[in-house]
C-alpha cells in the first residue's frame, strides 16, 4: 500500500482540485471589504449547483423520451432535493452588514445576477423559453451558444406532455392537458409513475418560485428599494418574476379536481 501522502497517484486534493479552487475567489474591493468572499463564495456555489441541475433535468429528459419513469423520477427528486438547498442557502447572505455589502457593491457594476447563464439554462429546459432573454446574451458568444441550444431543444414541460400523448392522453391544448392531470390526480393507483412526476414537476416549480421570492426578500432587507447594479429597478425587477411557472397547466389542474 502507498503510504499515505506520499507519491499518492490520486489525493482527495486531486481529485477535486482544490487548490485550483480555493484560488477562484478573487475580491475587488480595496482593502478587500470582509463579507466580499462570502458574496462571491455563495454566488460560484449557487453556479455548482446549477451545473448540477441542469445535469439531473437533462438526464430526467432522456429517461423520459425512453419511457424509463423509475430513473427519470429518481433525477427529479435530486433536483428537488437541491432546489431546497439553494432556497435555505440564501438567507447566509443576510449575515453579511449591509454597510458591509455596500463596501464593495459598487465594484460590481454593470455585473447582475440576472446574466446568470445556467439559471437561465434552468428557466429553458424546465419550460419557460423567452426570447428577449435569449437577446440579451447576444454580446456573449459562449452564453448564447448554449442558451440557443436549450431555446430549441424540447423542454422538461414539452417531453412530460409527449410522455402522456404516447400514453393516449389528449394533450391538443392546454384545457385538454389540465383535464388530463385532473385524470391522474383522480386515480394515483391506477397511474402512480404519471402521479409521483406531476408532483416531483411541481415542486420543482414551487422551489423555483421559492426562490425566487427568498431573493427578492432578501435583496430588499440588504438594499432596500435601490436600483440593481445592472441597471434594472432592484427588488421592484425581481416582484415582476414570481409569478413564473414551468408547468401552469398542472396547477391549474388543482382548482378543477373533485372528489
Amino acid at each position: 500500500m502507498t503510504e499515505y501522502g506520499k507519491d499518492a497517484p490520486l489525493s482527495y486534493n486531486k481529485y477535486l482540485k482544490v487548490p485550483e479552487l480555493i484560488r477562484l475567489q478573487e475580491t475587488l474591493s480595496d482593502p478587500t471589504s470582509h463579507d466580499e468572499l462570502l458574496f462571491i463564495i455563495i454566488h460560484q456555489t449557487y453556479e455548482l449547483w446549477f451545473k448540477q441541475i441542469l445535469h439531473e433535468v437533462d438526464a430526467t429528459g432522456g429517461w423520459i423520451d425512453e419511457g424509463r419513469m423509475f430513473r427519470a423520477n429518481h433525477s427529479l427528486r435530486a433536483v428537488v432535493g437541491i432546489e431546497k438547498v439553494l432556497v435555505t442557502q440564501i438567507h447566509i447572505l443576510e449575515t453579511m452588514a449591509q454597510i458591509g455589502f455596500l463596501e464593495f457593491r459598487d465594484k460590481l457594476n454593470p455585473a447582475s445576477g440576472f446574466q446568470s447563464m445556467q439559471f437561465r439554462e434552468l428557466e429553458f429546459a424546465s419550460g419557460a423559453k423567452d426570447e428577449k432573454i435569449l437577446r440579451f446574451f447576444e454580446h456573449d458568444p459562449f452564453a448564447h451558444e448554449r442558451l440557443k441550444r436549450r431555446f430549441d431543444a424540447p423542454s422538461l414541460a414539452d417531453r412530460f406532455w409527449s410522455l402522456l400523448e404516447r400514453g393516449s392522453f389528449d394533450v391538443s391544448s392546454a384545457e385538454a392537458r389540465v383535464a388530463t392531470i385532473v385524470e391522474i390526480l383522480t386515480h394515483p393507483e391506477k397511474y402512480p409513475d404519471l402521479f409521483n412526476m406531476q408532483d416531483l414537476l411541481i415542486e420543482h416549480d414551487e422551489n423555483i418560485a421559492l426562490w425566487r421570492y427568498h431573493h427578492v426578500l432578501m435583496v430588499e432587507r440588504m438594499l432596500g428599494m435601490k436600483r440593481g447594479t445592472g441597471g434594472s429597478e432592484g427588488a421592484n425587477y425581481l416582484r415582476t418574476t414570481l409569478g413564473k411557472k414551468f408547468f401552469p397547466e398542472i396547477w391549474e389542474a388543482r382548482t378543477h379536481l373533485k372528489v
